[in-house]
């Protein structure tokens, strides 16, 4: 063959091995990720600490609202499912609403009025009550005192541990008689000690205790187990001087007639409190269906909040990620140079940095996820709270890793590529 001869062209095969040869394949790409992660340790975690604590944060906190949803319908399932509250209104004052529950006009002669003219309600329990300190010789606590009559156990569906409730006899005469919670009794007595027959200061005045309530569990908003329990009328005329109960709690005769119950209710106190027909009742009627749904509202409210705040961990995490490949692009410009000198396109080298922000955002993400759900563990085994982790806010802590991972790692693989191979060649 002479020097003027063409050479024959290479196969077809060879030329798509030359051509693969030039790029560099997926895992080959995350191994060169991986390399550079190890290679700058104290880099690379500072970079992936926004996203590490971003993701736990995100996994902590939904798992913290659904544990404390679970936990508050629990409850709310506790008390029956043929439960009604009845509570005064809001009261308005100025053109400025008090909020329900501001306006006084409930009475234990409404309770008595309800049980006797509602054929659909088998008991009532009136209520009243507001925080108050309990002490016992050298140990006190802030509390919530409820002011109730002995029907209260049968419509909230409570259980006694130990001793007994007070009867009609202590509400009539006034008795300084009280039950306490489970949380109570270990505050004030500690763990093995009987509060039975002792005597504990409520406000300054001295109050028997009676008994004990079986252990409930906190919902979150409300905690049956850090309360105290006394007769209505020692609540309200020797303890807080009030004329007005704060509501009734009453038990349907079955869970078909709670609408029916609802209806004679609101009837009957409209009638007993003067308002004119066709005007709204003065009075808010809760079955448990409303409280559940109204908890469960609560608890997404502040699970959404907190989720927000969490994904500001993501977004800062984000930047520190863009900010340090774009460093890493400045330190490699010379490399980026030789490799398309010898063949790379212009999508291996954006593929490659992509990859590599990517794979930092996920090994974050999996570091965070490892720490929120052992942190999980950790809360609601030696803390105590309520937790419950489920699958959808891993995975949606995953993925939302990967998204801030190719988001911000975008910019810099795309200067990347960009980069003239002659004047990056040149670069020192």
């Amino acid at each position: 063959m002479t020097v003027f001869e063409q050479a024959p062209a290479p196969p077809a095969s060879a030329r798509r091995r030359v051509t693969r040869s030039r790029g560099m394949s997926l895992w080959e790409a995350v191994m060169v990720a991986l390399h550079g992660l190890v290679a700058n340790k104290m880099r690379s975690f500072l970079t992936m600490l926004g996203i590490i604590i971003g993701v736990a944060s995100v996994i902590l906190t939904i798992g913290l609202g659904q544990g404390a949803a679970a936990a508050s319908q629990a409850i709310i399932a506790n008390m029956g499912t043929n439960v009604l509250s009845v509570r005064p209104d809001s009261q308005r004052a100025g053109g400025i609403s008090g909020g329900l529950g501001s306006a006084q006009t409930l009475t234990e002669e409404d309770g008595d009025a309800i049980l006797k003219e509602c054929p659909s309600v088998k008991a009532v329990a009136p209520e009243y009550q507001s925080r108050a300190r309990a002490k016992y010789l050298n140990h006190n606590t802030s509390t919530n005192i409820m002011g109730t009559v002995p029907e209260h156990l049968d419509v909230r569906n409570l259980k006694l541990a130990s001793g007994r409730f007070f009867t009609h006899s202590d509400v009539v005469r006034r008795a300084k008689v009280c039950v306490i919670g489970d949380e109570v009794k270990n505050t004030l007595f500690g763990d093995n000690a009987e509060p039975i027959g002792k005597f504990i200061k409520i406000r300054g005045q001295n109050f028997e205790v009676l008994g004990v309530m079986a252990y409930k569990g906190s919902a979150g908003w409300s905690n049956p187990d850090d309360q105290i329990w006394v007769p209505i009328d020692t609540a309200m005329k020797r303890l807080f001087g009030v004329k007005y109960i704060g509501g009734i709690g009453v038990q349907a005769a079955s869970e078909d007639v709670m609408d029916k119950a609802t209806e004679e209710i609101n009837q009957v106190v409209s009638k007993r409190h003067h308002i004119a027909p066709g005007d709204p009742p003065d009075i808010r009627i809760f079955n448990q269906a409303d409280l559940a749904e109204t908890a469960q509202q609560q608890s997404d409210m502040m699970t959404m909040l907190l989720t927000g705040i969490a994904l500001v961990s993501l977004l800062v995490g984000g930047i520190g990620i863009m900010n340090i490949m774009l460093v890493s692009v400045t330190e490699r410009t010379r490399e980026i140079g030789i490799r398309k000198a010898i063949g790379a396109r212009w999508r291996d080298i954006m593929n490659q940095f992509l990859i590599e922000s990517v794979t930092m955002s996920l090994v974050g993400g999996l570091i965070g996820i490892s720490l929120g759900v052992g942190g999980s563990w950790l809360m609601r085994t030696y803390v105590g709270w309520a937790t419950l982790i489920t699958p959808t806010p891993i995975v949606m802590a995953f993925a939302s890793a990967m998204v801030v991972g190719v988001f911000f790692g975008i910019y810099p693989a795309m200067k990347a590529a960009k980069l003239d191979p002659i004047e990056a060649l040149r670069y020192e």
